[in-house]
C-alpha cells in the first residue's frame, strides 16, 4: 500500500505545551514535538474522515533551544501578564502514513489508496491545504517535501530519553468507542531520530470524558468526488 509521505517542517518558534506548566496561565514547551502535534500538521496538509494519519518517525534537525517571552493574554479581568517559554528556530523531518478508518464503514467508498496518496503529495507540494503551525496558532510554520534521512541533523550521533510525556488524543471516530482518551508514552531519541509508537500501543492512557463521534451521511454532509 503506497500510503507514506515524508516532509520537512520548520518555523521560528514552537510551543508544544506541557500540561503541567499551564497552571496559573504560564506555558512552557516540551523539548520535542508530540505525535499529536505532528499528526495535526499532517492533517493540515491533507485530511479526510475516511483516513487516519499515523506518525512513524520524527528527526530533530536543529539544536533544541528555548526562549522565554513576556505575554499579555486576554483574561477575565482584562489583559494578564504571563511568561511563555518557546522552542526557538525549529526544524523537523517527518515520516507518516495513512490508514483507512475502519470505524467509518459508511465511508468505505472513499477507501481509495491511490486517490488519497496522490492528493496528499500535491497538497504537500503546495505547502498544505490549511495554515501550518507548531503547537499553537501563533507559531507559524512551513512544510515542503523532503526525503527522510537527508541532510545533517543536530543529534545524529546522540541518544536521549525524555521521560513520560503526552502522546495524543483518542477521538471517538478513530477508536470506535464513545469516549475521549488521552495517551502518554516514553519517547526516546536514537541518533537524532524519535521512533513513534502507535497510539494503541501507548503504555498509559486515561479517559477524559464521554463523547460521541460525528455522523457522516453520503450526499448529505459528505460527498465522494473522484480525484478530489
Amino acid at each position: 500500500m503506497k500510503n507514506e509521505i515524508t516532509y520537512r517542517v520548520w518555523g521560528r518558534y514552537a510551543l508544544f505545551t506541557d500540561p503541567v506548566t499551564k497552571v496559573g496561565g504560564e506555558k512552557s514547551s516540551l523539548q520535542i514535538p508530540t505525535p499529536q502535534s505532528i499528526k495535526g500538521i499532517t492533517e493540515s496538509i491533507y485530511w479526510k474522515p475516511s483516513i487516519i494519519w499515523v506518525v512513524d518517525e520524527i528527526r530533530i534537525m536543529n539544536p533544541i533551544q528555548m526562549e522565554g517571552k513576556g505575554i499579555r493574554p486576554v483574561g477575565y479581568q482584562g489583559n494578564d501578564l504571563a511568561r511563555y517559554t518557546y522552542l526557538r528556530n525549529v526544524e523537523y523531518q517527518v515520516r507518516v502514513h495513512f490508514e483507512f478508518n475502519f470505524n467509518r464503514p459508511e465511508l468505505k467508498e472513499d477507501w481509495n489508496e491511490n486517490k488519497h496518496y496522490f492528493i496528499a503529495l500535491r497538497s504537500l507540494k503546495a505547502g498544505g491545504r490549511r495554515d501550518i503551525f507548531l503547537g499553537t496558532r501563533e507559531c507559524q510554520a512551513y512544510v515542503e517535501p523532503a526525503e527522510f534521512g537527508n541532510g545533517t541533523g543536530a543529534y545524529d550521533h546522540m541518544d536521549m530519553d525524555f521521560g513520560l510525556q503526552y502522546h495524543s488524543i483518542g477521538y471517538p471516530d478513530e477508536t470506535g468507542e464513545d469516549q475521549m482518551l488521552v495517551r502518554f508514552w516514553y519517547p526516546q531519541m536514537k541518533n537524532g531520530r524519535i521512533l513513534c509508537c502507535r497510539p494503541e500501543d501507548c503504555p498509559r492512557e486515561r479517559i477524559i470524558r464521554k463523547a460521541k463521534r460525528k455522523t457522516f451521511s453520503p450526499q448529505v454532509n459528505f460527498s465522494f468526488v473522484q480525484g478530489e
